[in-house]
């Protein structure tokens, strides 16, 4: 591994076709936002000769110029796959965006891959590689995911390769720092007025080789004297990590007893071992110098997603059913088997439509056949379940802008399809004669809530259309129609998920709508007894309304809702009347009584009326019952209700105490905190939900990164009189 001095031809032009599943490699880049995984993608793909020198594919674009927003935003904010050649080898890049709101899309990249490669910048402070980051890594240990790690922006000043290595083995090695070992170690080249010394080439600790990049070509020499004692110190402490993890039990000893192992031996365990997912090797890339047809470190990064991670036949896949929840026998990762693919993603173009990117688990995919989409279960998202058969369109790799025609995708293989109008991410392609459902994949919830209405009334005709476009692309959205409030809520992982999904509904949709304040559903009710009169006569020409009742309210305790008593005697209320009393209190209950908010907990007793043989009427006594709530009201205090949540906020042990006093300050009441694995502790909390409208926002500044919770209702209770005062002098929903 790393001993390779000629590039590879690359695929300029053409799509990379697999023709098994052995020359397949899938492979997610993850990173924190600024690591350099986008510049790395490049850098790669220049050494495959994917790209000119210039970064450019063969139409002038670059890798990089597929998507508007993204260049808006300067960052990248969704999931992009871009396929390279080398050593024979089929390389499936997937470039997962590393800031926390576009999570979604780096679930969706570890479905879709075999293995991970975690890009860790040079130039980022320690806490922020522990953060997210380290949340990424446990989810990839969790489903023995292969991982290595590449250091980038070594030409950064004051950055130290050792240092950072040694970061990365306490924050990812846990338990065994002895499995997060560097294959190489950078040389330094001439230092510079800032007294930096950039890296200008690699030695191989194992092949002891000096890989040279200050041409911008890759050159090979052996070390000098003064290189080997540094070279030689770090090799026995890799060799030392490969043989912990090797097979083979004889190793320890024969190495203890000075034996001088054999170099291929000792490259075989190593590539077993990262493939279990049991060692992961640290490696340094930088972008090639101007000119240059290389960047540093490329060849070798190459060589070990060839050579080291595993091959989809190695990767297990997600269990099936029929769509009916019917047990299947597992898949295997077989090109004749049953067809069994995934959307992992889902886009729009505005001249293909929609682009569905699919794996392939099993099976073949070829363009024009006519395929099964099986639902996902996401209905609380805006995501209807699909059980319906759909023509596949033109399947294509996609390479920046271009689109490359494919004639088939292979078990194993990633590929986009075109025109699929139903499929949304996450749903299933199988044989229309066998349908199949695989198991959903874990989506995070989305806690930020942002309210939006129409601009204006042409937007306000697109608007339905626009919001269902947009959530089938992205089902970490929900939509909510809150029938309370009357509100539409987008609910978003953070501010800048927020921020995407708006411009894509002004860009992509045509749709212009302006976020409005979120509002919580308020309750209202009773804080005593009360009596109220309602009386409805009107004689003013033609046929009258009369309708009399007195009633009593009391209040329930919480959770009763409104129960409505009969205690008329003697028919002063006329028995058919009786539900028209009932119909308009329920009515007036809805409305409210002093805020505008639904009346809730109260019991309502009939006890006495008048009617008129002629004028009396159900629409009379209904407008009757709601007077004389109303009335009742008006000699009663009326307390507001507010929503609280059960919180669960699960953070590492030393934000604990910040956590629980920042909850206390949004008068939160702790009820308890409880270990949820080493160094986690999980705080559960009732907090009013007027008070965590942005914690999702919060919690992850307060935290660093790494703080996570849930939410659930629980019940409504009094709000504080000074709050409730203030909701008063508003305007209800």
């Amino acid at each position: 591994m790393g001993d390779k001095a000629n590039t590879h031809p690359g695929a300029a032009g053409r799509a990379i076709t697999a023709d098994q599943p052995s020359s397949i490699r899938n492979v997610v880049l993850v990173g924190h936002s600024g690591s350099g995984k986008t510049t790395l993608v490049e850098a790669l793909a220049l050494t495959t000769g994917a790209v000119n020198r210039a970064g450019r594919v063969e139409d002038g674009t670059s890798l990089s110029d597929y998507d508007e927003i993204e260049h808006r935003q300067q960052r990248s904010v969704q999931l992009s796959l871009v396929p390279l050649e080398w050593d024979g080898c089929k390389i499936n890049l997937l470039d997962a965006p590393g800031y926390a709101d576009f999570v979604g899309e780096l679930r969706a990249g570890l479905r879709a891959a075999d293995a991970a490669l975690f890009v860790v910048s040079a130039a980022q402070e320690a806490d922020a590689i522990a953060g997210n980051t380290r949340l990424i890594w446990d989810e990839c240990a969790a489903v023995g995911m292969p991982r290595a790690i590449v250091v980038t922006h070594l030409d950064t000043a004051r950055t130290d390769f050792e240092q950072l290595t040694r970061i990365c083995a306490e924050i990812f090695g846990g338990d065994d720092p002895d499995a997060v070992l560097p294959l190489y170690l950078p040389v330094l080249g001439r230092e510079a007025a800032d007294g930096h010394a950039p890296a200008t080439g690699l030695v191989g600790l194992l092949t002891q080789k000096i890989f040279d990049y200050s041409t911008g070509e890759r050159k090979e020499n052996p070390p000098d004297d003064t290189q080997i004692p540094i070279i030689q110190s770090a090799r026995n402490r890799l060799i030392e990590g490969i043989i912990a993890e090797s097979e083979d039990e004889t190793l320890m000893d024969r190495y203890l007893g000075g034996e001088d192992l054999d170099l291929k031996s000792l490259i075989d365990d190593l590539e077993k071992a990262v493939a279990r997912g049991t060692f992961h090797p640290v490696l340094a890339a930088a972008p090639a110098a101007p000119g240059g047809k290389q960047g540093l470190g490329t060849v070798e990064l190459l060589d070990l997603i060839t050579r080291g991670f595993p091959t989809p036949l190695e990767h297990p896949a997600p269990d099936v059913t029929t769509p009916q929840g019917k047990a299947r026998p597992a898949l295997t990762c077989d090109p004749a088997g049953p067809l069994a693919a995934e959307v992992v993603k889902t886009t729009s173009d505005p001249y293909v439509g929609r682009i569905s990117l699919v794996r392939v688990f099993s099976g073949t995919l070829r363009p024009d056949e006519t395929v099964h989409v099986s639902g996902h279960g996401l209905a609380d998202r805006g995501h209807e379940d699909h059980d319906v058969d759909e023509r596949i369109g033109a399947l294509f790799a996609p390479f920046g802008k271009q689109q490359r025609q494919m004639n088939h995708a292979i078990a194993g293989d990633l590929a986009c399809v075109a025109k699929l109008n139903r499929a949304e991410t996450g749903d299933t392609l199988s044989a229309k004669d066998d349908p199949l459902l695989m198991e959903p994949w874990s989506m995070p919830d989305p806690l930020l809530p942002v309210a939006i209405q129409a601009h204006s009334k042409a937007d306000e005709d697109k608007l339905s259309q626009g919001l269902s476009r947009l959530a089938a692309e992205d089902p970490t959205m929900r939509l909510e129609q809150n029938q309370d409030t009357r509100q539409v809520v987008l609910w978003c992982l953070g501010e800048a998920h927020m921020d995407v999904a708006l411009e894509r509904l002004r860009t992509r949709y045509g749709v212009q709508v302006d976020a409005v304040p979120h509002k919580v559903a308020l309750r209202e009710t009773f804080g005593a007894p009360a009596a109220g009169r309602g009386r409805h006569v009107k004689q003013s020409g033609g046929h009258g309304q009369y309708a009399i009742c007195e009633i009593d309210v009391e209040p329930l305790p919480a959770g009763s809702g409104i129960e409505f008593v009969d205690k008329v005697v003697g028919g002063a209320v006329p028995r058919q009347f009786i539900p028209s009393v009932e119909k308009g209190v329920r009515a007036q209950a809805a409305r409210g009584v002093a805020a505008g908010h639904p009346l809730v907990d109260i019991r309502v007793t009939l006890r006495d009326g008048k009617a008129h043989s002629v004028d009396s009427s159900d629409a009379a006594f209904q407008t009757a019952g709601a007077l004389a709530l109303r009335e009742a009201a008006a000699d009663a205090p009326i307390h507001l209700l507010e929503p609280v949540a059960e919180v669960q906020v699960l953070v590492p042990d030393e934000y604990v105490g910040p956590v629980m006093s920042d909850l206390s300050g949004r008068r939160g009441r702790v009820v308890g905190t409880e270990q949820a694995g080493p160094g986690q502790t999980l705080v559960r909390a009732d907090v009013p939900e007027l008070e965590i409208g942005r914690y999702a926002v919060d919690l992850r500044s307060l935290s660093h990164g790494t703080g996570r919770f849930q939410r659930t209702y629980a019940r409504h209770e009094a709000m504080p009189t000074h709050i409730a005062d203030k909701v008063r002098a508003q305007p209800a929903a």
